[in-house]
């Protein structure tokens, strides 16, 4: 029985390489530039899950746990109108562990907005309806938040994903780009609690 549930700090080495994959290893390492590693990369990950105050969050990490206690899925949300300070640790995390700047970093979310930045489920786990719940625990998050948007992007080039997503009831909102890939705003309209 699969469960989803809040993270905790704890689960950071667990969390971090979900979501890489989620990133891709290019745009990892592009990050981490040519002089770092992918490591490198997940160890600063790791610090950023167990601080309060970044975009990785545990805060903002939903996992989907099995009856052994095994983390198979992550789905990261937040406040689409909180990206810059959220944001801020993870500029700074670069700064200091890879001597990068990323301060202008283009904006994948916006205020009114509850941005679903990362979501992925362990290969051997795929296909079994992971994802979906967890999609539906961010919707879920967003009516508690009484957020009235559930948004995410999707690369043009993965329409297995942006099928998943129309599946659950995401629709088109319009294009975009992000991190040098075409993407499309996919939505979903929150109904108010009641």
């Amino acid at each position: 029985m699969i469960q989803i549930h809040q993270a905790s700090p704890d689960m950071a080495p667990q969390i971090a390489p979900l979501i890489m994959e989620a990133m891709n290893t290019e745009c990892c390492q592009y990050f981490a530039g040519p002089e770092h590693t992918l490591d490198d990369f997940r160890e600063m990950m790791i610090s950023l899950i167990r601080r309060d105050d970044s975009q990785y969050s545990y805060r903002n990490a939903l996992v989907a746990v099995t009856a052994q206690e095994e983390i198979i899925g992550v789905c990261i949300t937040y406040d689409g109108g909180q990206l810059h300070s959220l944001r801020k640790a993870f500029i700074q995390a670069a700064k200091d562990a890879f001597g990068r700047d990323f301060s202008n970093m283009d904006d994948e979310t916006e205020s009114g907005e509850l941005y679903i930045d990362s979501l992925c489920v362990r290969q051997e786990y795929r296909g079994q309806g992971i994802a979906t719940l967890l999609l539906k625990a961010a919707i879920d998050r967003a009516k508690s938040l009484e957020i009235p948007l559930v948004g995410l992007l999707v690369d043009k080039g993965n329409p297995h994903a942006e099928h998943l997503y129309k599946r659950v009831g995401f629709q088109y909102a319009n294009d975009s780009a992000w991190g040098g890939h075409q993407m499309r705003h996919l939505t979903f309209r929150v109904s108010p609690k009641g």
